[in-house]
This record gives C-alpha cells, sequence and structure tokens, in this order.
C-alpha cells in the first residue's frame, strides 16, 4: 500500500453505554454508509449552530408538521438555533389546527374510502378528522383576518403575517406547541413563497371576496429577505425535504456567493433532475454552496432521524459550553 495515501479505518460502533453523541460521532467513524453521513450532518449542524456571526436557515415543508416532529422543531425555534424560517402555507394549517385539536395515529394501508366516509383525512400514517383540520382553521381565521383588517393591514407580507399569527397563539391553551408562537416570542421571521398553496391561503382568499384591498404581498418579503442575505457574514442552512421552501433557500444564498454549511435531510432521488432530490454538491454549480462548504446530503426520513441529530448537536453544546 502507498503509505503516502492516507486512509482511516473503519472502526465498529460500540452501543455499551452510549449516548445519542457518542453514538453519533462513533457513526462519523464507522464507514457505514449512511452513518456516516448521520454523523457529517451532527458535526455540521453543531459547528454553525453556535456560529454568532452566521445567519441560518431553516427549510421545511409542511407534511412533517402533522407529525411528532413538530415538537423537535418547536425545540429548535425555541432554543433559537435558527435565525430565519422559510417554509409551506400547509406549516401554518397543521401547526395552527395541532394548537387547537388533535391528529390522530393511522397507518398507510387503511381503507381511504372508509376514512372519507367518516371524514376522516389521511397524510401517510396520520389521520386529520375534518374537525381538527378545516373546520377548526375556519373558525380560527374568520376572527383572526377580521382582526387583522380592522387593525388596518392590507397588502401583508408573509413574515409579518406569521408575526401575528403567531401573536395571537398567545391565548390557545396548548400555545408551547406552538412552532409560530415560539417564532413569535422570539422573534424568527417565517417566510411562505407560496402563500395561497394550503388552507390557511384559502381561507385568506375567502374573506378577499369582500375584503378586495387584503391581499399578500410577498415583494415585501423579497425585500426583507434581501436584507438579511446581504447582511449576513456567513450563511448555513438545514434543509428537510425539497420544493419552493428548499429552492427559495439556496436561491437567495446566491447572492451572498453562496452557504457557508449545507445539511440536506431528503428521501427524493436526484437522477430525475427533482429539485428535492437535488445534492448539496448540485448547488455549488450554480454558487448556492460555495466550493469549500462544509455540507451533506442524507438520504433518509426525517422524522426518523432528526430527534437523533438535534439531540446529539444539544448534547455536543452543551460540552462545549
Amino acid at each position: 500500500m502507498d503509505k503516502k495515501f492516507h486512509l482511516d479505518a473503519v472502526k465498529d460502533i460500540d452501543i455499551e453505554n452510549a449516548s445519542i453523541l457518542n453514538i453519533a460521532e462513533q457513526m462519523h467513524d464507522a464507514g457505514g454508509f449512511s452513518a456516516k453521513k448521520f454523523g457529517v450532518g451532527v458535526k455540521i449542524l453543531a459547528e454553525f449552530i453556535q456560529k454568532k456571526d452566521c445567519l441560518k436557515f431553516l427549510s421545511i415543508p409542511a407534511a412533517p408538521i402533522s407529525t411528532g416532529l413538530r415538537g423537535v422543531i418547536k425545540h429548535m425555534v425555541k432554543k433559537k438555533m435558527f435565525d430565519v424560517i422559510v417554509t409551506t402555507c400547509g406549516f401554518l394549517d397543521h401547526d395552527v389546527a395541532r394548537t387547537y385539536k388533535d391528529y390522530y395515529k393511522g397507518d398507510f394501508m387503511m381503507d381511504d374510502a372508509m376514512l372519507n366516509k367518516k371524514g376522516i383525512n389521511r397524510l401517510g400514517s396520520i389521520l386529520v378528522p375534518n374537525e381538527s383540520y378545516g373546520i377548526i382553521i375556519e373558525d380560527v381565521f374568520k376572527i383572526f383576518l377580521q382582526k387583522m383588517y380592522d387593525k388596518g393591514y392590507r397588502a401583508i407580507s408573509t413574515k409579518d403575517f406569521c408575526y401575528e399569527l403567531g401573536k395571537c397563539m398567545e391565548t390557545a391553551k396548548k400555545r408551547d406547541c406552538s412552532i409560530l408562537y415560539w417564532a413569535y416570542k422570539n422573534k424568527i421571521p417565517i417566510f411562505i413563497p407560496a402563500p395561497t398553496d394550503g388552507s390557511v391561503g384559502s381561507q385568506v382568499w375567502m374573506f378577499n371576496q369582500k375584503h378586495k384591498d387584503f391581499t399578500f404581498d410577498i415583494i415585501k418579503d423579497e425585500h426583507a429577505l434581501s436584507d438579511l442575505v446581504f447582511e449576513a457574514k456567513s450563511m448555513a442552512a438545514l434543509i428537510i425535504g425539497g420544493g419552493v421552501s428548499k429552492h427559495h433557500v439556496i436561491w437567495w444564498s446566491q447572492f451572498n456567493k453562496g452557504l457557508d454549511y449545507a445539511v440536506y435531510i431528503t428521501t427524493a432521488v436526484e437522477y430525475d433532475g427533482s429539485l428535492s432530490g437535488a445534492q448539496t454538491r448540485e448547488a455549488i454549480s450554480w454558487g448556492k454552496l460555495k466550493e469549500k462548504a462544509k455540507h451533506v446530503t442524507i438520504e433518509a426520513d426525517a422524522t426518523l432521524i432528526l430527534p437523533f441529530m438535534i439531540a446529539a448537536v444539544e448534547e455536543k453544546l452543551k460540552k462545549i459550553k
């Protein structure tokens, strides 16, 4: 073997009396396919979360908010691990609905025709009764939108819309579970690039039928994002899944010469050219990720691995302090 060519030996994972952080660090050294990526992801997250001069983005689609992963996202927002959230309209749907009503555990193979007759919607393996979704959202937004209008809001950015919505959650019994509430409390802006693609967006559209001057002004959001990006000394992102929220983050990052740190968690594939499946390395070709950035793409279900990753990150950060 060429002695000039450095090789690191594969190390077996020892789970005897191991903590979550210890397992994550061992996975990093294990040379074990996705296990190493998990360990790399924890290392990158821990590094940029503690950086004070780094603008930290969280990109997440709506579906995970219907699951228990919502608690992990809420925890990250409550602990101010991220500075900006970019997401979809359904994120608002699920966070608001679950602040007032429960969703239920189901199964991917349930009889969907039977569920439809019972007024229960299936989101993967999550069951969402009509009264826990459309009905409660309609009830909440009839009051919320009228209050917004009475305050003088007309053409509103999604950033301001989400801030006011988080403020509205203050009176909810389960407000501590709400991501919107903690984003409001910690002044973490939330941007929704496609604000009408969901139940909340439909409520705004219906309100607009009688109040034609009440609408979203997403250009205001772009101005707010440009201020954040242009002033950032460095940038990082945890990007869960794909779609418009992912693209919006990496699109804006190119105006600051690209992300310095990036962790993607996705189940999508790249061979069909989809944005959701695009690897971090592809972003380098666009200038959305710096050539020397620290980055990893982890092919996994975020509901499965993110709780362990964030628990390991917290353990690591406590040791640093």
